[in-house]
């Protein structure tokens, strides 16, 4: 096999769409029951920040009203589809256990199989699924219900009575100001500013245009202090985008802007001292990555892989895609992970004449 592509979500299916126009042989590793389903478990009314216009993987728009914001099981459903349009080899319900380099190629380890490859594309994700959680999280009263973002789905999980909701990024603002609705709510964290143009209202297609230009071509790798710039992207939230202070303030949501530091009685404990008093809390606290069962010395000491647009130096055959600011803000999402895994695949096909050319010497 010339390379394994490890996740089916939209890197890796972009990975695979140009490792196919390019005539490489490989297969793409997926833990999931269908392509898809990392977005189908997301809270209901999650929606995509970006208009489908701007949501569509290389070779295939996404479908319906370009200027309509898709929802997230309308997002699995067009990853689906990608998939089997371009008749991609996904392997699912496949988890990867381990990578490891051996002589002068990669092993795959699968439970008890082994797949080697001269290339392997880790295309987990760009921030990781293991929940972002403070050590003092076990320390609340076990009567509090806790649920981190990817445990979310509905205000219907929640208990009766006050919710405190930590993480000020946009997630967290989207799920505050929806259980707001249905409980009292506090939404705790630093404030991370909020985009000027509102989802769905005029300006947006004089605004979206320019922003992801900017995103694509001007937040770069290349630009000055960018290293400053990627790892703001890295460890802090983004801003708000559909949900803005005006919107919290009118659907009574309480906005504190300490953090949460610990618990005293049970109870979460804000920056000041403040003890709150709730029944539930939901941590909109990011993910971290875990690259634990790459067993090879490529990840530094911030927990990221060292590579530059995706290439590790220090691994020949190993490339990443899909990472925030793996080239310009734009790498993490749809609209801008297509040219990352294009150019991952040139060097993958580059590679592969490389190694031609040696055995035919």
């Amino acid at each position: 096999m010339n390379t394994i592509v490890i996740g089916a979500g939209q890197a890796g299916l972009s990975t695979g769409y140009h490792l196919r126009k390019l005539g490489q042989s490989f297969v793409i590793l997926d833990g999931n029951a269908r392509v898809g389903d990392q977005w189908r478990a997301q809270w209901d009314t999650l929606r995509l920040y970006t208009p489908a216009k701007y949501d569509g993987l290389p070779g295939l728009p996404f479908p319906g009203d370009r200027w309509s914001y898709p929802g997230k099981d309308e997002v699995a459903d067009y990853l689906e589809s990608y998939a089997a349009h371009f008749d991609l080899p996904i392997r699912r319900n496949t988890r990867v256990d381990r990578l490891e380099r051996q002589d002068d190629h990669w092993v795959v380890v699968i439970g008890d199989e082994r797949l080697e490859a001269d290339n392997v594309v880790v295309a987990t994700g760009t921030f990781g699924r293991t929940p972002n959680l403070p050590d003092f999280a076990v320390d609340l009263d076990p009567a509090i219900r806790q649920l981190h973002s990817s445990e979310y789905r509905r205000p219907g999980q929640l208990k009766p009575g006050p919710v405190l909701v930590v993480g000020g990024s946009h997630s967290g603002t989207d799920i505050a100001y929806e259980v707001a609705s249905t409980h009292p709510t506090v939404l705790s964290g630093s404030d991370p500013g909020q985009l000027p143009v509102r989802p769905g209202r005029p300006g947006e297609r004089l605004f979206w245009p320019l922003f992801l230009f900017a995103g694509r071509h001007l937040l770069t790798r290349r630009m000055p202090k960018a290293d400053v710039v990627m790892k703001h992207g890295r460890f802090h939230g983004g801003p708000m985008i559909r949900v803005k202070r005006a919107d919290l303030l009118a659907r009574g949501v309480e906005r504190v802007h300490d953090r949460v530091t610990g618990v005293r009685g049970g109870k979460p404990v804000l920056g000041d001292g403040r003890v709150l008093e709730v029944t539930n809390v939901l941590w909109c606290t990011g993910f971290r990555q875990e690259f634990d069962w790459i067993k090879a010395p490529v990840i530094g000491v911030d927990g990221w892989p060292r590579e530059l647009r995706g290439v590790v130096p220090d691994a020949p055959g190993l490339f990443f895609c899909g990472l925030c600011f793996q080239y310009a803000f734009s790498s993490m999402i749809l609209t801008g992970v297509g040219r990352d895994a294009a150019y991952l695949a040139r060097r993958i096909a580059a590679r592969a004449r490389t190694d031609r050319r040696l055995a035919a010497a």
